[in-house]
């Protein structure tokens, strides 16, 4: 089709324009969600740094305070006082928002239990069970601050990548394509003007 035969109207050109602002206000405030997202991710990376330490010192005084009851206790004690706990960790997931992200909460209790909870006859064992089960307690307790970090940090990230592709796609397509279309739309109006203002001198001169 040749340019000639394409005829837009001011209302199209009204329409494009308003598009366009609408995309760039959109932009902007993807843009802003973005930068509040990275600055709320490295917070949380802050935190899962020091839970993720924290973890790995627990597992490791774990497996040094078993190894310790497996010596003292035997395996079948340890097993024995192991099979003995009754009361399981009540574990509740709830959600909160962070900057329109869903992410998850997760309250937990009865995971550190006293002497007396544990199921186990205090005195047909020694301390080290004891303290064999408070270092599992205790890393079990990390690991469920360690989800919720750690998912909190995934579900960010997703967000982030998400919000960054539709940034991207406004900045590098969107709105280029609405303001080509725009700039060709003006054009081709003011060269219908000029040659409808051509057409009509041609009328006037004939008649005069």
């Amino acid at each position: 089709m040749a340019l000639r035969d394409i005829k837009p109207t001011r209302s199209e050109l009204i329409n494009l324009k308003k598009r366009i602002a609408l995309s760039e206000r959109g932009y902007k405030i993807l843009k802003m969600k973005r930068d509040g997202l990275i600055l709320e991710f490295f917070k949380v990376l802050e935190q899962a740094k020091d839970t993720r330490g924290d973890l790995n010192e627990r597992y490791e005084s774990a497996q040094a305070m078993m190894a310790v009851a497996n010596t003292v206790e035997g395996a079948i004690g340890v097993k024995a006082a192991a099979f003995s706990v009754q009361q399981e960790p009540d574990i509740k997931v709830a959600s909160k928002n962070i900057m329109g992200v869903v992410v998850p909460e997760i309250e937990s209790s009865k995971v550190r239990k006293g002497l007396n909870e544990r199921g186990y006859g205090i005195l047909g064992t020694t301390s080290v069970i004891d303290e064999t089960a408070l270092s599992f307690e205790e890393l079990v307790e990390a690991i469920i601050r360690s989800a919720e970090i750690e998912t909190t940090m995934k579900k960010l990230l997703d967000e982030i990548e998400s919000t960054k592709r539709r940034v991207n796609a406004l900045e590098f397509k969107v709105i280029p394509e609405l303001t080509e279309a725009r700039d060709f739309i003006k054009m081709r109006l003011d060269e219908m003007e000029r040659e409808e203002l051509f057409r009509l001198k041609k009328i006037k001169a004939r008649n005069v």
